[in-house]
């Protein structure tokens, strides 16, 4: 079977069982093109929350971006395509370790980043995403009347959300980092602009300082994608500074201008453990409860607090 009829297969099946499929910008082309919503996590929350009404949500993301969904929609079946598909930056943090931060810090409040667990959510003040990373560390520091807060697990975004809002993030931990940005190096974006002198460089905030100040433009997937969407009347090339799966939507939606990567095999490997074929199984089995995320409601009835208080916020 063509992958072209494996996706009409799944688009007959996704309309006879009223399923919504989500998906990140950093899936396989193939699984975006056969998405009813695509974006990044903040867009993706937003989207869970207010705009699916089907009984049955197949999210294909990672782990923590289908909890989120589950804890917004208790009510809800949350599929994920492959279990195993999992976040390695939200492994820097554990409940335990935020516990420990809080006591040494009682005063700050807890920012967590939505890629980390319900667990570790559920200890937190307010969670933040990429897009909104510098607002959230800015509101929440007026309502705490502090000049610091406690930021995890991806110390790069702290970083920059500390650097744009000049507000202190104690990073929990320091080494927190995303492995395909964080893999970017001054060295390879000296490289990638000598080569393509005339390009604009955009790049994602949890890469290391140093490649921030290098570029032309810093945000989040959905904002990289809204730089170009914006610019591409007056901008013909670009260099893409995250995950390959923006640069595969950019190459598809703009056929026209010139995509180059600020670095061969950026990609999350995690992201990519779905395929259309697992879709498709999960379409004709939709009440296998291998593939459901549920969160414990003791942790769901604490996570949705911070979660809610970050789209309120946004």
């Amino acid at each position: 079977m063509t992958t072209k009829q494996l996706q009409e297969e799944i688009l007959t099946l996704k309309k006879k069982n009223d399923v919504v499929i989500l998906a990140h910008y950093y899936q396989p082309i193939e699984i975006q093109e056969i998405a009813d919503f695509l974006g990044d996590s903040l867009g993706l929350s937003r989207t869970a929350k207010e705009k699916v009404n089907s009984e049955y949500i197949i999210f294909a993301g990672v782990d923590f971006m289908a909890e989120t969904a589950s804890i917004l929609n208790p009510n809800k079946h949350v599929l994920i395509p492959n279990p195993e598909s999992c976040c390695p930056m939200a492994a820097f943090l554990t409940p335990e370790m935020v516990r420990q931060f809080k006591e040494i810090h009682p005063s700050l409040p807890t920012i967590v980043y939505v890629n980390s667990t319900a667990a570790v959510k559920a200890e937190a003040d307010i969670c933040c995403t990429s897009a909104n990373a510098v607002k959230i560390v800015e509101k929440i520091s007026h309502e705490f009347d502090v000049n610091s807060v406690l930021f995890g697990p991806d110390a790069n975004l702290a970083d920059y959300a500390e650097q744009i809002s000049k507000i202190k993030t104690i990073k929990m931990p320091d080494e927190g980092h995303c492995y395909v940005h964080s893999q970017i190096t001054i060295e390879d974006i000296k490289a990638v602009k000598e080569k393509y002198p005339k390009a604009k460089l955009i790049v994602h905030p949890e890469c290391i300082r140093q490649v921030r100040d290098l570029s032309d433009y810093v945000g989040s997937t959905t904002r990289m994608y809204n730089y170009v969407k914006e610019n591409s009347a007056k901008i013909n090339e670009f260099i893409i500074g995250t995950e390959v799966g923006l640069l595969e939507r950019l190459i598809q939606d703009f056929p026209d201008k010139n995509f180059n990567l600020a670095k061969e095999k950026l990609v999350c490997y995690n992201m990519k453990k779905h395929n259309l074929e697992l879709i498709k199984y999960l379409l004709e089995n939709l009440d296998d409860k291998a593939f459901e995320v549920k969160v414990p409601p003791e942790i769901a009835n604490k996570a949705i607090k911070p979660i809610e208080k970050m789209l309120e916020f946004s």
